[in-house]
Formats: structure tokens, sequence, C-alpha cells
């Protein structure tokens, strides 16, 4: 099986696009403030203020995209020496109980990131230490929506946002819980991922979660080119 991907349903198409999308977006974004900054550093002894900070959020915002990408296409890497010793059978299983771990570990990063997240978003936080039994009860001394990044400036289309996260006072800053966003739906995205590799690995769509052997598959479909077959 060579565990190559492809969207299974009508939501997985859209949320593949969604994060290829987004990838590309990102990749092309870091690349051209980059490309400016030094234009204007090197060439008018100048730059972009805001660019570093611009660019390391785009760059986390990458990242946590390509953590749940990497699932969709099964690049994650493992070893399966001693999984292989095992008979087809035994092997689904322990397939499908490592789906279940990640995907208990994909929701425990969930809760957490949402925790933090909603402390920046005036929002209110899980209860329970493991997994949610609630939300906290909301003060208005635990709002957090004011809270600014550093260099990054606040746009005028975004200023519509001030007065129902900051109480109508202006924000010099982009506020924090907008590149914090990242948090929450990436690992929304993530838990989506795994649970959608776990049920391609039930239904025998797919043989683990793990890197799969598209090299050998390159090369096996080379030799049967070359043989005419």
């Amino acid at each position: 099986m060579s565990g190559r991907y492809e969207p299974d349903s009508i939501i997985g198409r859209v949320v593949n696009e969604i994060e290829e999308t987004a990838i590309a977006v990102l990749l092309g974004l870091m690349t051209l403030i980059t490309f400016i900054n030094v234009v204007l550093r090197y060439g008018f002894n100048t730059g972009l203020i805001w660019g570093l900070e611009a660019t390391t959020f785009l760059f986390a915002w990458l990242v946590v995209f390509g953590v749940s990408y990497a699932v969709k296409v099964t690049a994650n890497l493992g070893v399966d020496a001693l999984i292989n010793l095992f008979s087809p059978p035994v092997r689904r299983v322990l397939a499908l109980l490592a789906a279940a771990i990640c995907i208990a570990y994909a929701f425990l990063l969930f809760k957490g990131a949402w925790d933090y997240w909603a402390n920046f978003a005036n929002l209110p936080k899980t209860t329970g230490r493991w997994f949610p039994t609630g939300l906290e009860e909301m003060k208005r001394t635990s709002y957090r929506g004011w809270y600014e990044v550093i260099d990054i400036p606040m746009p005028e289309w975004l200023r519509w946002i001030e007065p129902l996260m900051n109480e109508g006072e202006s924000y010099e800053k982009i506020p924090r819980f907008i590149p914090y966003f990242i948090l929450p739906f990436g690992m929304a995205l993530l838990l989506f991922r795994f649970v959608q590799a776990g049920l391609r690995i039930w239904r025998g769509d797919q043989a683990s979660l793990i890197v799969s052997h598209e090299a050998e598959d390159a090369v096996e479909d080379v030799a049967h080119m070359n043989r005419g077959d």
C-alpha cells in the first residue's frame, strides 16, 4: 500500500484545499516580506520594523499547518522493522492502537491550545485537568483582549474589532489573539487528521500513520516502465 493520500469526503476535500492554500500563501508572504526587507536594508539603509515579528508568526503558522499536513500525507517518520515481524492482522491492531493514542494526544493538545488562546481572546477556558468538564466563569478582570504584539501595527480594516474586544479602546499594534488563533485552529485540524487517518486504517485504506515507502514504490514503478509492463 503506497499510503498516498486522497480526500475521502467533502469535508476532507474542503480542509485539504484550506490547508494547502494556507501553506502556499504563508510561504509566499514570508518570502515577500523577507525580500522587501533585504532590499530596503541593503539598498536604502532602512527596513520594515515589523518584518521580523511578522515572518516569525508566519513561520509558526506554517509549522502548525505542517504538523497536520504531515499526518495527512503520512510523512511522519517511524521505524517499522519490529511491526513488520507481526502478521497483517496484528499490524492492523497496532496501527489502530497508535491512531487511538494519537487522537487522545491531539485532543489534549487542542484543550491546552484553547485554554492558552482563550486567555487573549476574552473567552472562557475549559475546566478539568485532562479533559474539559465545562467552561470557567468569566469575570471582567479576566479579559485579556487588550494584549498586543510588539511591532506589527494595527491595520485600519481591523478597527471594527475594537468595540468587541477592547471596549472601544484603540489598538496601536494588532491584538495577540489574532496570531495566536493558529494554536486552537491548528490543533483542531491535527485532531481531525488523526481521526481521518484512524478511519482510513479501520477501513483498510491505509496501513499505518508513519511515512509510506514511496521511494521504493517509485523505484518499482520505474522498473516496470523499463520492462515495458
